[in-house]
């Protein structure tokens, strides 16, 4: 199978078992889940929006997949790489908005939490056990230090969305993607940059896209007003929570279904970005916090690996405020 993608170019796939999984309906569903929530609902706001076009949560995970193979990562960290998101709902983490409460919305946890049971339900235990691959070695991420981590390490995940989201919004260049990962290695299950200022720059990079886009007020407008919709949708019985492990447009078209409730009609408009909104404090329909990302990644100083914060005193200072959620009071014009 050939395979284009944008950040490693034009690539051959023929693992047998690499195959099934992408043929499989757990994974071609991911084609139709939007990485970044709805797009429609970033709209022209206050505090940016997301300036590129789709990518579906299937591209990352491909990408994910072949970040591993291109590191030469065990073939089951592969495929735990390339089945990492299998999991999203709809809208992404767009509906963690909508089943959680307004901390627990912030971990954008819900898919790794329901990760294990939503595997085991699937068409995916079948294709492992016929390669001879067990699925609770797949499903424990203690087994694949390289696919995942938590912040502020870098991890396969992390460094995928950030090269893809970066290259896709303009943030990142093709030549300084390419520079990145030439000058970024992966040994004994740690990935790390070849010099301090590489790393450094990975890390203002980073800081960018968290600070103008990820935890912007651009997604917490989106994540208050698909929240809302699909809450609502969800208890006035318009969708299932099966719906939510369908595609966006699969659940739009059922919430469109519904639009004589004038309620569900006001929330579908703010959820497409039709009506205004700020962010104000003193007045406001609904309090956001949105997950904060920031990088604290390693790299080669002579025989030893240091962490940039090792070195740099204002970034070390800096990360832990980095790293908390940031609150947004979101106020709609109607």
């Amino acid at each position: 199978m050939d395979y284009k993608d944008r950040i490693y170019g034009e690539v051959e796939i023929s693992e047998p078992v690499i195959l099934e999984l992408l043929a499989s309906p757990s994974l071609q569903r991911l084609k139709g889940v939007d990485q970044y929530g709805y797009l429609p609902g970033y709209g022209s706001v206050p505090g940016g929006g997301f300036p590129g076009g789709q990518i579906t949560r299937f591209e990352h995970s491909v990408g994910v997949f072949l970040l591993l193979r291109k590191y030469s990562a065990p073939l089951p960290e592969q495929i735990a790489g390339l089945l990492h998101d299998v999991s999203h709902t709809v809208f992404s983490h767009g509906t963690d908005y909508a089943l959680r409460d307004v901390v627990d919305a912030a971990k954008q946890s819900h898919q790794d939490d329901v990760f294990g049971l939503f595997v085991k339900n699937s068409d995916i235990p079948k294709i492992l056990e016929k390669y001879g691959l067990n699925v609770d070695q797949i499903l424990d991420d203690k087994n694949f230090p390289l696919k995942e981590k938590k912040l502020p390490d870098l991890c396969a995940d992390r460094i995928d969305y950030f090269l893809r989201d970066g290259m896709d919004i303009g943030v990142i260049d093709n030549k300084t993607a390419e520079n990145f990962l030439n000058q970024l290695q992966a040994e004994n299950d740690i990935w790390f940059f070849d010099n301090l200022e590489i790393a450094k720059e990975c890390v203002k990079v980073f800081c960018t896209l968290n600070n103008e886009y990820y935890a912007s007020f651009s997604p917490a407008r989106m994540f208050a007003s698909v929240g809302g919709c699909v809450k609502y949708a969800l208890e006035k019985g318009y969708l299932e929570k099966a719906d939510l492990f369908t595609t966006d447009d699969e659940a739009v078209a059922k919430i469109k279904n519904h639009l004589d409730d004038e309620k569900l009609k006001l929330l579908f408009a703010r959820m497409n970005n039709e009506i205004g909104a700020e962010n104000n404090p003193a007045d406001f329909d609904q309090r956001v916090l949105c997950k904060s990302r920031a990088i604290d990644p390693f790299f080669r100083d002579g025989e030893k690996l240091k962490r940039v914060s090792e070195v740099d005193t204002t970034w070390a200072a800096a990360l832990p405020e980095e790293l908390k959620p940031k609150e947004y009071f979101i106020k709609f014009e109607k």
